[in-house]
């Protein structure tokens, strides 16, 4: 049976892509890149370690896209070797709202701690470290 190893990238539809980019860049330290697809039009993915998150704009979302795609209905968990008390005292700096946590959940290859706060567009995003 043919099994998938990896997630190459998955897609994040948002209200407004400029300030997604600045939110994912400044509290989470994403790296921003424009990238050409093959009709010639340009479109912005977030780059982290070996993986990123393309941004498609909720009023004209790239083809093919999911069925009904909608900004605010992503929930996304996100690795960190960095302390949670220095993502807090990090993200308050933003003005950006830790909503819960540290707590105890389980990741993909055991325990995690995490914290979660809100994207511009309401995702919610969890912080984790592997406990």
């Amino acid at each position: 049976m043919p099994r998938v190893k990896a997630l190459d990238h998955l897609v994040l539809t948002v209200a407004d892509i400029a300030r997604s980019v600045r939110f994912y860049e400044d509290a989470l330290g994403m790296m921003a890149e424009a990238f050409t697809v093959a009709d010639g039009s340009q479109r912005w993915a977030l780059k982290f370690g070996d993986q990123k998150i393309n941004l498609h704009s909720g009023d004209a979302p790239f083809a093919p896209h999911a069925k009904v795609p909608m900004a605010g209905s992503g929930d996304l968990c996100f690795l960190t070797d960095t302390p949670l008390a220095e993502w807090t005292l990090h993200l308050d700096g933003l003005g950006v709202a830790v909503i819960d946590g540290p707590v105890r959940r389980t990741g993909a290859t055991g325990p995690i701690m995490s914290i979660y706060l809100r994207d511009p567009d309401g995702n919610l995003i969890e912080v984790a470290v592997r406990d």
